[in-house]
């Protein structure tokens, strides 16, 4: 018997050292670049990222820097808050609407319009960049944040997600909604709304990523310094003149922070939906 709980145990430790072993070597940068926001930039340059603790070097000047610098680190911040939550929202609501009618409805071509969304999604961006720009021109849209956020409106991986999620809820719901006499909109907004919190978080989180790390299309779009974002700002410090690598280090460390807390206020909803779409009727 106690033979037998040991064959059982082993594995589980052996399983349980390997993801600790995994999550420490993921750790591993994030770690380096947090102690190299302590140390000035020259020792960066000479030295590179390493987990060396040197306390006799290591200060707050660069946090200092930052807060109390002149350079508009807040405002890139802020442009980057702003988009990244309009975009978000935007995506999810009509990656959603989008997904319910593949979902729920029979109409025509419905099956070679929802071919066309799985090819969207195996185009690369930059393929697809240079005829969005030239719309995002002829509309009159460089410079401003709707350039920016236009193109993400409907992301093919969404409603991908969200057709497949909506997939598993039952007919027999959205029945009873028509015998109570609830509109088609009705239906989606009071009923299947509530019942997508799971999948919203899910996809709100890897929303929220891709918008808040996006670099190159802000980068096509924007023109004005007041209207750059988090990543486009950082890149400014980097000129041939000199590298403000104290500044570069402590702004990256500190545009962790919002998705790190999105992570971790949405951690629950996002692990359910990201498993509750294979539960079928």
């Amino acid at each position: 018997m106690r033979s037998m709980r040991a064959s059982q145990t082993w594995p589980k430790i052996l399983l349980l050292g390997f993801f600790v072993f995994l999550a420490v070597l993921v750790l591993i940068p994030f770690a380096a670049i947090l102690i190299a926001s302590f140390k000035p930039g020259k020792d960066l340059i000479r030295y590179g990222l390493n987990l060396n603790l040197d306390f006799q070097i290591m200060s707050l000047a660069n946090y200092v820097f930052l807060f109390a610098g002149d350079h508009p680190y807040f405002v890139w911040f802020k442009n980057s808050v702003i988009l990244t939550a309009f975009q978000s929202a935007l995506t999810l609501l009509v990656s959603a609407a989008v997904g319910y009618g593949f979902a729920i409805y029979d109409f025509r071509f419905k099956r070679t319009l929802f071919i066309c969304v799985l090819l969207i999604m195996m185009v690369p961006f930059e393929i697809l960049m240079l005829p969005l720009y030239q719309q995002i021109i002829a509309i009159r849209l460089v410079d401003t944040f709707s350039g920016i956020i236009l193109p993400y409106m409907a992301n093919a991986s969404t409603i991908f997600f969200f057709k497949q999620y909506l997939g598993g809820i039952p007919r027999s719901l959205i029945d009873a909604g028509r015998v109570d006499g609830a509109s088609e909109y009705g239906i989606f907004a009071r009923l299947i709304f509530p019942l997508m919190k799971p999948a919203f978080a899910a996809m709100g989180i890897l929303s929220a990523m891709g918008s808040w790390n996006n670099f190159l299309w802000p980068l096509l779009v924007l023109r004005s310094s007041e209207k750059f974002t988090l990543p486009i700002g950082l890149n400014t410090l980097l000129t041939p003149y000199g590298n403000n690598y104290d500044l570069l280090i402590v702004g990256s460390c500190f545009s962790i922070i919002p998705i790190f807390i999105l992570f971790l206020y949405f951690q629950k909803y996002f692990i359910a939906g990201m498993t509750a779409g294979s539960v079928k009727e």
